[in-house]
């Protein structure tokens, strides 16, 4: 049973100078800036008192206010170098709270935005650990490490001869041995640390020297580094099937039937441009990869349909090609896709529909899965369970017959 009366910070620590990947703390990550999953995961706590973001960096300062963070100042910018580390940041702020609020935190919570997948009770859970125990001086979140250290070696920069990094009690050649007959070991990961506000304060530590660990299921393992990791880790929200922490709505995986596939036209099957000639006539641009995909996707079985709310010829002239059914000028989506369903006996949670702005938004709870093309309007890629990697009229078709056709194969 957690005090009333304590007072838990949890603080996200996000400079501007990031170099792997450039201004990656408010990058889009699968439909929201990457700072926001971190923010929500200390809202949603049922025991955080306050939630601040310590950054140098006034954008960021602005998308985490805008996402329930507060930003009572910008961190002095000696503590945003690529060099510094956790302590001074911390210590930093919490003597400045101190001097300018006169606030002190019991607990201090570390939430990293290079570890956005995270279990939806670890921050609870992690608390809780920290105020059972009196005795320790913080938690930290672990996994099981990938690479077993005792198997790992040193060497000699002289004689280029190797030696054992570690040695274990008992075994001779702790790198010859079963991986059974070895310790366990852990790796740390930057999804969660709780710190008493003393260690930091007192004894000058990010961690004192008695450390609980909360363990952590090792697929929410993430720490976007690089470009290959913002990618993996985007995969893992679309399709991991976790149940982690997200700023919006709960992400819909994709069913695993899939009686109907509904295409918005313009800005999915097109790249939402139109070109118009000295005597007004309208063209549009479509990608012959997408035509491909919604072949092989119609072999395969896959019934698909188009909803456009343009009444314009080139709409039926590419949807013929294509042998889509189509139903046009339409001012409410949802209310003809859902008379749609029902004439035809589908059932709605084997829906996929895919769109790229505000006008499809209707349409997205309306069936068991929604997708929103990489470009689409802000809004609709929060709200989509799925954001796709191409732009509309780019590949974005393509890259839903292609998701398809492996889930059925898999």
């Amino acid at each position: 049973m957690v005090e009333a009366s304590l007072e838990i910070l949890a603080v996200i620590p996000a400079r501007g100078g990031s170099k792997g990947i450039p201004r990656k703390n408010i990058k889009n990550f699968a439909g929201y800036p990457l700072i926001a999953y971190s923010i929500q995961a200390a809202l949603n706590s049922k025991y955080v008192t306050r939630t601040i973001v310590s950054t140098d960096d006034e954008e960021i300062a602005n998308v985490a206010r805008a996402f329930g963070a507060e930003v009572p100042f910008l961190r002095p910018s000696e503590f945003a170098q690529d060099s510094t580390l956790d302590f001074p940041v911390f210590e930093n702020l919490l003597k400045t709270l101190l001097e300018s609020e006169n606030y002190v935190p019991d607990l201090v919570v570390q939430l990293r935005p290079t570890s956005p997948i995270r279990p939806v009770n670890l921050v609870d859970e992690a608390i809780e650990i920290i105020l059972s125990d009196p005795a320790i001086d913080s938690v930290r979140g672990v996994v099981p490490s990938g690479q077993n250290p005792y198997k790992m070696w040193r060497i000699d920069p002289v004689s280029k001869l190797m030696t054992g990094l570690l040695s274990v009690d008992g075994i001779n050649e702790p790198y010859n041995s079963a991986r059974q007959a070895l310790p366990d070991t852990y790796w740390q990961t930057g999804h969660i640390d709780v710190i008493r506000t003393n260690v930091i304060l007192e004894k000058k530590s990010m961690s004192g020297s008695k450390i609980k660990p909360i363990h952590i299921n090792p697929d929410f393992t993430v720490d976007i580094d690089k470009p290959s990791d913002w990618q993996r880790a985007e995969w893992l929200v679309w399709y991991g099937g976790l149940e982690m922490v997200v700023p919006g709505n709960k992400r819909r995986p994709i069913p695993e039937i899939v009686e109907l596939v509904v295409f918005d036209f313009d800005g999915v099957m097109t790249d939402d441009r139109v070109y118009v000639n000295q005597d007004g006539v309208e063209m549009v641009a479509a990608n012959r990869r997408d035509g491909m995909g919604v072949n092989m996707l119609q072999k395969a079985g896959y019934k698909m349909i188009v909803l456009s709310s343009e009444k314009n010829p080139v709409v039926q002239a590419r949807c013929k090609k294509l042998n889509l059914p189509v139903i046009q000028g339409i001012d409410e989506k949802s209310i003809v896709l859902k008379k749609y369903l029902m004439d035809h006996e589908i059932n709605p949670t084997q829906v996929i529909y895919v769109g790229n702005d505000i006008n499809d938004l209707p349409c997205f709870p309306v069936v068991g899965c929604s997708f929103a093309v990489a470009d689409a309007h802000p809004v609709a890629l929060r709200q989509a369970d799925i954001v796709l990697r191409h732009n509309g009229g780019q590949g974005a078709v393509r890259e839903v017959c292609d998701l398809l056709l492996q889930s059925r194969r898999s």
